[in-house]
This record gives structure tokens, sequence and C-alpha cells, in this order.
């Protein structure tokens, strides 16, 4: 059996020179396949002829603590990680791989599961209550799920870097060495991704590449400096670096080391929750001739906030009003105003004396309002809002 302890997640960028790295503080990793299976049949006969197959639909779902640190969403936005701040548009062509390393209770490594090319399809933040540990949550989508077994049992993402300029240029794997794909004769690695003057390019076998097993010939010119990304499995870990203890950053982020400012930089009083479900209306593209993704977009992005309180005051009706501190007498929903700005700033702790990370959403809309009377329980309410504009920063200067 293999226990969570022993689970390993890793995240992979696929069009970016941006190392791979473990996924901290995961709470929990599911996936879905869907195998999009259609069965032939036919008038004048009894049963099943045949079965259509279609690229599957491979959902992935992440949920992890807020812990104040923008290292996945740069590598999920294929950034470098000298990026401050990743706009939720930059999750449109990012492209990344996600693996889970596997031990059993013994100790013995047993392969690794490997979900390539996948996009980010949602995220969450939600602050459940006044007491609660933030979390965050992402929807992942993509076509493949491989399970890479005893002699393929490791995946390898290697980096290597082209010493000189010229044409039909050459790298040497190393450590480890791959082990032949058994379900493609001859081949030995899955993909091969070349970063030329900052711009990131996956290349098709056979015409931009070719392998003997240990030497990659990249065809074509090159020049001095470029990279040279290889995904290949191997019956050996070598210098591949599974998973690292994160001890540096926090653990996690409790509710009460949140600021949460709306409209003109107010500061909400009385919040009870906050939630923020965003979606992305992918609009993914393949061509007749080919079973994989040739271009990847999102048709919209949709950011939706709601606001939990017990109504002891007006506060967030007032912000939304533009009467926040007027004592203004008279709250119509018909005149809230539709360009407000939603800051969530994280801190280390309580005192706020050392900020994280911030959230921060923009030119939203009020859409809903609704209130609940519990029996024997205060009367509580929810303000929601919508945008299509969003970002996640270390810089409390990009949340102005």
């Amino acid at each position: 059996m293999i226990h969570s302890s022993y689970y390993r997640p890793r995240v992979m960028p696929v069009l970016a020179d941006s190392v791979d790295v473990e996924i901290d503080r995961v709470q929990d990793l599911s996936s879905t396949a869907t195998l999009n299976r259609t069965k032939i049949e036919e008038v004048g006969r009894d049963g099943i002829v045949d079965w259509r197959q279609t690229a599957p639909n491979i959902a992935v779902n992440l949920r992890q603590l807020e812990y104040g640190s923008l290292e996945l969403f740069r590598k999920l936005a294929n950034k470098g990680d000298s990026v401050e701040t990743v706009n939720f548009t930059d999750f449109k062509t990012g492209v990344f791989d996600v693996a889970g390393y596997k031990t059993d209770d013994n100790g013995t490594f047993l392969g690794t599961i490997w979900y390539p090319n996948l996009r980010v399809n949602s995220f969450g933040l939600t602050i459940g209550d006044p007491d609660a540990v933030i979390e965050r949550s992402f929807g992942f989508v993509g076509e493949d799920e491989i399970a890479l077994l005893y002699n393929n049992k490791y995946l390898i993402r290697g980096r290597y870097v082209i010493d000189a300029s010229g044409n039909n240029k050459t790298v040497t794997l190393s450590n480890p060495t791959p082990t032949a794909d058994p379900d493609n004769s001859g081949h030995f690695l899955f993909k091969v991704v070349k970063v030329s003057a900052g711009l990131a390019t996956e290349l098709n076998h056979g015409v931009d590449w070719s392998c003997d097993g240990t030497i990659v010939t990249i065809n074509g010119a090159s020049t001095a400096g470029d990279v040279i990304l290889v995904w290949y499995s191997a019956a050996t870990q070598g210098g591949q670096t599974i998973f690292v203890n994160n001890d540096s950053d926090l653990g996690s982020i409790s509710a009460d080391s949140a600021s949460i400012f709306l409209a003109t930089n107010t500061y909400v009083y009385r919040l009870q929750s906050v939630s923020v479900d965003s979606t992305f209306d992918r609009r993914d593209i393949k061509e007749v001739g080919n079973s994989q993704v040739v271009s990847r977009g999102v048709r919209e992005i949709t950011h939706k906030i709601t606001l939990g309180k017990i109504i002891e005051s007006y506060t967030i009706e007032e912000i939304l009003r533009g009467k926040a501190g007027a004592s203004y007498g008279k709250i119509d929903v018909r005149k809230f105003t539709d360009d407000n700005k939603l800051i969530i700033k994280l801190f280390s702790d309580n005192t706020k004396s050392t900020f994280k990370l911030g959230y921060r959403f923009s030119s939203l809309a009020p859409t809903g309002r609704d209130t609940a009377t519990p029996v024997s329980d205060y009367i509580n309410a929810g303000v929601t809002m919508e945008t299509n504009t969003g970002l996640v920063t270390t810089q409390v200067s990009a949340l102005t």
C-alpha cells in the first residue's frame, strides 16, 4: 500500500526554462479519467460492432493550504522564478505536468503517476470562517494519465544547454540514461522542448529531433545557450530530486492573518467568510489528422467573489453604494457601483507586520445578495460579485 506521506507530487513547467519543484502543503490530490469510448452498432445486427475511442478527458484537482508563496502560480503560468506578479490571464497558454512519485510502506519505490500537458481550468481561495486556515484549490484539465512502472518507473525531466551555434546540434543524456518506451519501439523520449531567446517550443519527433537512446539531435539551426528540455522514463532516479521538505515557508496562513479591502481600499470589518471561485472557459484546439491539442487558449475568465457576514451593520453595502462612513440613510441595491476592487492581503501572522502574498480583483460588479434567518441563531448575509480581472502578487505595490 502507498500512504499519502510517500506520494510525492511534483510540477514541471513545459513551455518555460523553469525548474520543476515539489508541490508544497498539499491536502488532497485527485483525478478523474473519462475515457470517451463510444460503442458502434448497426441496423440489422444484434450486439456491438466496435468501440470508437477518442482522446480521454483528465480532470486533476489539487487542494493545498495557503502559505504565502507564489511558487506554484509561477510554474502553472510557465513564468520564471523572478516573476513577482502572476495575472490570471497568464494561465491561458501555460502548460505543465504533474507527477506523483510513489513509495510503499516498506520504502520500495513503485513508480510514477504522470499527468502530462495539463492546463488550469479553475481556481479557488477559501476563508471559511474567522478561525479557519485559508485554503487554495486548483482544477487542471488534460488528455493523458500514464503510470510508469518497473524499468520505466522514474519520470525524468532533463535540462541541457547547446554549447555552440550551428546546425543539427546534439546533447548527451545522462544521470540517468533513458529506458526505451515500451509502447513505441525504438523511442526513448516522451517530448522535447527547445527554449531559444526566451521562447519555448515543443518540438516534433522525426522532424525537429531524434534520439538513439543517449544522444539527442536537434535538427536545424540552434544558437549557443539554447536550452533543451527532455522528458523520459528510467529505471533509476539518477541525479533527479523528487521531493524536498519545505521548512522555510509558513506551514499555513489563518484567517486572522488576512486583511480584506473593498472598493477604494476600504477595510471590511465583521466579515465571516470570503470565497473566490475562478473558472476558465477553455478553447483548446485540435486538428484533423492529429489526436493531440495543437493550440491552447481561454475564451473567458470569470471570478466570482462571495463575502459573508453577520448582519450587524451594512458596511459592505455602504461601500458598494459609495457611502462608506457617511451615515447614509438609504441603501438601494439598484444603486450599487459596478467598478469595485477587492484586495486580499495575507501576512505571516496576526500582527500583520510581514506581508507575504496578495490577491487583487478589479472591475467587480455586484451580482447578488442573500440573507438567511436560521431559528435560534443570528441573521447572516452574503454579497456576490463578478469580474474577469485578477492577479496574485508578492508585491504590495501591485495591489493598488
